[in-house]
């Protein structure tokens, strides 16, 4: 009795197996790029770099205290008009203390340290732009290998299908029920297969590199992910409106722009006068090999005061060129809001997409499975002839990937869609890991006086 070939529950023998063994979760796989990946974790020391704008900007309003120490030898040799030769070594040195406190410069402090808390949070929320990229690739990259995966697993199983089905044909043509041509066909859709299958375990490699090189950790048995709905908004108008709002390039324009508004003051501060107060203390101590030694000590606090008059237009050149960059500015935030509106627009309508490639998908599958069986059995009784069995099988095989390869686009929609509008980030995601908060690397360093060493310690 010749043996009866079921595809589709040798897929679902193999979903099944893939659900119930210990595998890693996409959520597995989030949390390992979130606290491991080279890019975020980069991104994370260069917007602690951009913290310490701020405590540079505040120093101005703190007193500049320097000390100065000189010591030396002078030797001396006078020729008087009597001819006598008069010689002596001095010994000078001098030690003092100045204390200088800047009073009034124009505001040029103030905006100083504005536009730098500008910038901080414009680079907390490219921080927050380049963990959504990190986090998407992550999930791209889990989605590919899955996917990979599955296909070669379904490959694999036709390459057996397309065996069996040769030494079936071979066995007909001895007995005289097939011709040559017959085996002929067999043995090419096998050797396709083959192909088919070489082709899919080289992206399979590929993808499981690349899934390295974000996740930090080799891919093992994957679990299917699951898509967000429940997290992307339902109408596309709230969609576009949400990501307005939220998107990290959104917000990290609007802060460029108040950090060109407060350049406008720094620059204008350059016209305004300057006024500080000086106190310094010092001692001058010479010692003569003849007359002994000398010692002076001053004290003195002097009150400075600097009005510009004309500087050969430096100043102003400098205060027009910040309100061109004010304007420039302005059109980035209008282009950014416009590219955040078309990526959300084209989220949305791609993530309705891929819900009905899934459902077309699953009614091809389901299709072509039914026809398998009807030609395997007519092809039993003698009605359909070997190129019809084969031609099924290859239809369900097409049909079977491209339920793969919606399957896998479905879920990279949904997280692009949540990645559009902004809000695809370890907090919403409900990530089981660790918070890095960017907040506490600024509160430790903002209103620091001295010291060398990071929080971290280095």
């Amino acid at each position: 009795m010749r043996r009866r070939f079921r595809l589709p529950l040798v897929f679902a023998a193999y979903f099944s197996l893939i659900v119930a063994a210990q595998a890693d979760t996409l959520q597995d796989a989030l949390v390992r790029a979130y606290q491991g990946n080279p890019q975020l974790n980069a991104e994370r020391a260069r917007q602690r770099g951009t913290d310490e704008a701020v405590p540079q900007a505040l120093s101005q309003y703190r007193p500049q205290v320097t000390a100065g120490l000189s010591a030396g030898l002078i030797g001396l040799r006078n020729l008087l008009p009597e001819g006598d030769v008069q010689s002596a070594r001095l010994k000078p040195w001098t030690v003092g203390v100045t204390v200088t406190q800047t009073l009034f410069n124009g505001l040029k402090t103030a905006n100083s340290v504005r536009q730098a808390e500008a910038q901080v949070r414009s680079g907390r929320e490219l921080l927050r732009s380049v963990e959504q990229s990190v986090l998407l690739d992550a999930v791209t990259v889990y989605a590919s290998v899955l996917a990979n995966q599955t296909l070669v697993e379904a490959l694999r199983v036709n390459v057996d299908f397309l065996r069996e089905t040769l030494a079936t044909t071979r066995r007909r043509l001895d007995a005289g029920d097939v011709t040559p041509t017959d085996v002929a066909q067999a043995e090419a859709r096998l050797a396709r297969g083959n192909a088919d299958l070489n082709a899919a375990e080289v992206a399979l490699a590929v993808s499981q590199a690349t899934y390295l090189q974000v996740i930090g950790v080799p891919p093992g048995r994957l679990a299917p992910p699951q898509t967000v709905d429940r997290l992307v908004p339902r109408e596309r108008s709230d969609a576009v409106q949400i990501s307005y709002r939220e998107h990290p390039t959104v917000l990290a324009a609007t802060y460029d722009l108040d950090a060109a508004q407060f350049a406008v003051g720094i620059a204008e501060s350059a016209l305004a006068p300057t006024v500080s107060v000086q106190g310094s203390a010092q001692r001058s101590v010479e010692t003569d090999t003849t007359l002994g030694t000398n010692r002076t000590d001053s004290l003195s606090v002097i009150g400075q005061a600097s009005i510009p008059i004309y500087d050969g237009g430096l100043a102003a050149s400098q205060v027009r060129q910040a309100k061109q960059i004010v304007g420039q500015s302005r059109i980035l935030l209008d282009r950014v809001r416009t590219q955040a509106e078309t990526a959300a627009i084209a989220a949305f309508v791609t993530n309705e997409g891929a819900r009905f490639a899934i459902t077309a998908a699953e009614a091809e599958v389901r299709a072509a499975t039914v026809a398998l069986n009807g030609v395997q059995k007519e092809a039993q009784a003698g009605q359909r002839t070997t190129l019809d069995v084969l031609n099924a099988q290859q239809d369900l095989m097409l049909a079977r990937a491209r339920l793969i390869q919606a399957q896998k686009d479905r879920v990279i929609a949904s997280y692009t869609l949540l990645a559009a509008v902004g809000r695809l980030d370890h907090r919403k995601l409900g990530l089981n890991t660790p918070d890095y908060d960017p907040q506490v690397n600024y509160q430790q360093v903002r209103d620091a006086w001295h010291g060398l060493r990071t929080p971290s310690g280095q």
